[in-house]
């Protein structure tokens, strides 16, 4: 069976070296949807709470929240992070509160101090795809993401992992509203104590 959730983020882009609207900076509303698949697990009758599946994409998808997503070789970027070094702002600020943990992948790097996502390819709904399928692969049993913006939208779907699923860093979830369960084993949630 299967459970889903979206997320929605804002962020400003642009395509650089394409002849049209796009190539101007600009910015979107998007839309993501997770799907996952794995058994029922008991007592909570579910696959995988919702709020479960967007706390663990949040963790890392909200550093492309309210973010400036450009590519590397975007002739913006080197411009950007001089004006944000002289305003100093590039390692961060105060107010900037809202940032998942820094990543690098082959497709994407993370500057959370800087709210600053620098992609390899331009990131077009489908590189978005590409780039949350690579971040979250091992973190959830994903067999479909879509992503919509403005416009455009696209989907692509995964062929599921075994049943039952356990990423390498399963964190045990509540028998009764499944829930992940801290570090001493009690539900945030409810008070349920493994």
């Amino acid at each position: 069976m299967r459970s889903f959730t979206t997320l929605d983020l804002q962020y400003a882009h642009r395509f650089y070296g394409f002849k049209g609207e796009a190539q101007y900076l600009h910015g979107h509303t998007g839309t993501l949807t997770i799907e996952v698949e794995d058994t029922i697990e008991s007592g909570v009758n579910m696959v995988y709470p919702c709020n479960e599946i967007k706390k663990i994409a949040w963790e890392v998808l909200q550093n492309f929240d309210h973010a400036l997503v450009l590519r590397e070789d975007d002739p913006l970027l080197p411009a950007i992070l001089k004006v944000y070094e002289e305003q100093g702002i590039r390692n961060g600020a105060p107010t900037n509160k809202q940032k998942g943990p820094a990543f690098k992948t082959a497709l994407a790097t993370a500057y959370p101090e800087c709210r600053l996502v620098v992609t390899k390819e331009t990131m077009t709904v489908e590189g978005m795809i590409k780039i949350v399928y690579d971040l979250l692969k091992d973190k959830l049993n994903i067999v479909k993401l879509t992503f919509t913006s403005g416009v455009n939208g696209a989907t692509e779907t995964y062929e599921p992992k075994a049943a039952a699923y356990k990423p390498a860093n399963d964190i045990p979830r509540c028998p009764l509203c499944g829930i992940a369960l801290n570090e001493k084993g009690i539900c945030p949630k409810c008070g349920y104590k493994k």
